[in-house]
């Protein structure tokens, strides 16, 4: 199985002194003695003052931000956010979730700030508020042909080969799931 993104940002914490000569709280004390707030002028400061290659400054740097502006936000934040303006569609993602969990105890659901990450062994599918009254339905799907619901291409920068457009929770049928159980066999 390979190491989930959170595993990978672990491991590199877990190296930055070894990689950089100085801790991640000793990085924080000189952040906070620069009195930068934004995250290029940290990030520029680590790299040209100090040395820090470019993955360890912006780790480092994103870290410093996070931890200023109160930690990190709870899955249950995250997802709150998403659909703060866009209360209609938090049932439709409720929705989606209940059908997911009956593919299997090995689905993943991980939130992030603008979608939600569904994996298997690696990431299968994407759902994104997108629009007031839109929802993507992002898939990893091999040598599935458009047609349908489901539209070729990628909306998220290589992250999906096809997505399904939605605009009411009716459309979560048969063959959206179809599509997304789909993609959750051939993630496994």
């Amino acid at each position: 199985m390979s190491p989930t993104v959170e595993e990978m940002t672990q491991t590199m914490i877990n190296n930055i002194p070894e990689k950089t000569g100085k801790s991640l709280e000793e990085w924080f004390q000189i952040i906070a003695a620069s009195k930068l707030e934004k995250h290029g002028e940290i990030l520029k400061m680590l790299k040209t003052d100090h040395d820090v290659t470019h993955g360890f400054a912006n780790l480092i740097a994103a870290l410093f931000r996070q931890q200023a502006e109160g930690g990190a936000a709870s899955e249950d934040e995250l997802v709150a956010a998403q659909y703060s303006n866009k209360p209609q569609m938090i049932s439709w993602y409720e929705h989606l979730l209940a059908e997911v969990k009956k593919f299997g105890g090995d689905v993943e659901i991980a939130p992030k700030k603008a979608y939600v990450s569904l994996r298997r062994m690696k990431q299968f599918a994407i759902i994104q508020p997108s629009t007031r009254t839109r929802m993507d339905l992002g898939l990893n799907l091999k040598e599935a042909e458009a047609g349908g619901v489901l539209i070729d291409g990628d909306k998220w920068g290589g992250m999906c080969s096809h997505r399904i457009e939605i605009f009411s929770q009716e459309e979560i049928n048969a063959e959206v799931i179809g599509w997304l159980h789909k993609a959750y066999d051939q993630a496994g």
